[in-house]
């Protein structure tokens, strides 16, 4: 494996790893463990999505680290 491969795997096994938590009831969506483990494993998997130059995934890890980026800004928000 390349490095592309390793980070795309690294982000993958993050988004996975907020999933099972979640469903084993570790964490819950609202937690700030779930959330970074979504937007870092998302930008991993965009960022080594753009550098394979597929764009179908592109557009998904993009949206999901978009889509956790706001929780994490609202959870920011909520926190102080």
């Amino acid at each position: 494996m390349n490095t592309t491969d390793w980070t795309g795997f690294i982000g993958v096994f993050l988004i996975l790893l907020a999933y099972i938590l979640n469903v084993i009831g570790t964490l819950t969506n609202k937690d700030l463990p779930f959330i970074l483990l979504n937007f870092i494993g998302a930008g991993l998997a965009c960022f080594a999505s753009i550098l394979m130059k597929y764009l179908p995934f592109i557009i998904l890890e993009g949206v999901w680290a978009f889509v956790s980026l706001i929780s994490l800004l609202r959870y920011k928000k909520t926190s102080h």
